[in-house]
C-alpha cells in the first residue's frame, strides 16, 4: 500500500485509506489521523475519520463524519458505499440513543438490499445487538452472531460486537461475563479494545496501554464510561 501510495495513480486514495484502516487497528490512532486527513472523497475521508472518532468514543464527531460519507455517497451514486456509512450510523446511534436507532437500522437494511456486503451486514446486525444491549436477558442471539462473524473473520466487526456485550454487562452488573469480553477484545488487531472495554466497566488497566490515543487516555476513558453510567440510568 505505501509503495503505491507513494508512486502516485489512481489507486492512490484505495492505498491510503488502506494506510488509514491499518493504523487504526494497530492502535497508531494519532498516525491514522493523518493519514485520513490527506484523503478526500475517492478516498472516503468521512466514514475513516468516523472510525477515528468512534474508537475514542466521540459520538458527538462520529455520527456527523458518517452521515456526510453517506451524503457524499449518495452524490456521486455509489449505493455500496452509501450502505457502509449507513451501517456505521446505526452502532454510533445504538451506542448513545438506542430509543432513535430503529430508524437507521431500517434504513441500512433498505440500502443493503440486494448488495453482496456481508462485513456491512454484519454490522447492522451489531447495531440491532447495541441497541438491545441492556435489556437483553437471552443472549443466544449474541452467540449466534458472534460465531457468524468469527467464521466470516471479519475483525473490526468482532471488536464492535464485543464492545455492544461489555456495554451490556456492566449495566446489569454481570461481572463474570464481563471479564470475558475484556478478554475476548485482546487480540493483536484492535487490542486497544480491550482498553475500551476497561474505560466501559470503569476498571483500571491491567497494564500500560500500547494505544496512542489523540488526546491521551482520560477522554475516550470518560466518554466510554458516560454510555454506560446512561444506559445504567435509564434503566432504573
Amino acid at each position: 500500500m505505501r509503495y503505491v501510495d507513494e508512486a502516485g495513480g489512481r489507486l492512490v486514495p484505495d492505498a491510503t485509506r488502506g494506510l488509514a484502516h491499518l493504523a487504526r487497528a494497530a492502535g497508531a490512532l494519532p498516525t491514522a489521523l493523518a493519514t485520513a486527513r490527506t484523503l478526500d472523497w475517492p478516498g472516503w475521508q468521512n466514514r475513516v475519520l468516523g472510525d477515528i472518532h468512534f474508537a475514542h468514543g466521540d459520538m458527538d464527531q462520529a455520527a456527523p463524519c458518517y452521515t456526510a460519507a453517506r451524503a457524499e455517497a449518495e452524490q456521486h451514486g455509489n449505493l455500496g458505499e452509501q450502505a457502509i456509512a449507513q451501517a456505521h450510523i446505526a452502532p454510533t446511534c445504538a451506542f448513545t440513543a438506542p430509543d432513535r436507532t430503529d430508524d437507521e437500522i431500517t434504513l441500512a437494511q433498505q440500502l443493503l438490499a440486494g448488495l453482496d456486503q456481508r462485513a456491512t451486514a454484519l454490522t447492522a446486525q451489531v447495531a440491532v445487538l447495541a441497541r438491545d444491549a441492556w435489556t437483553l436477558s437471552d443472549l443466544e442471539g449474541a452467540r449466534v452472531l458472534r460465531a457468524e462473524i468469527d467464521a466470516a473473520d471479519i475483525t473490526a466487526v468482532q471488536a464492535v460486537l464485543e464492545l455492544a456485550l461489555v456495554i451490556h454487562h456492566p449495566v446489569t452488573a454481570s461481572e463474570d461475563q464481563l471479564t470475558r469480553c475484556i478478554a475476548l477484545n485482546s487480540g493483536d488487531d484492535y487490542g486497544y479494545y480491550n482498553d475500551i472495554a476497561h474505560f466501559m466497566a470503569g476498571l483500571p488497566l491491567p497494564q500500560a496501554s500500547s494505544a496512542g490515543w489523540i488526546d491521551g487516555e482520560v477522554a475516550p476513558r470518560q466518554r466510554w464510561r458516560h454510555l454506560v453510567t446512561v444506559r445504567q440510568g435509564r434503566r432504573g
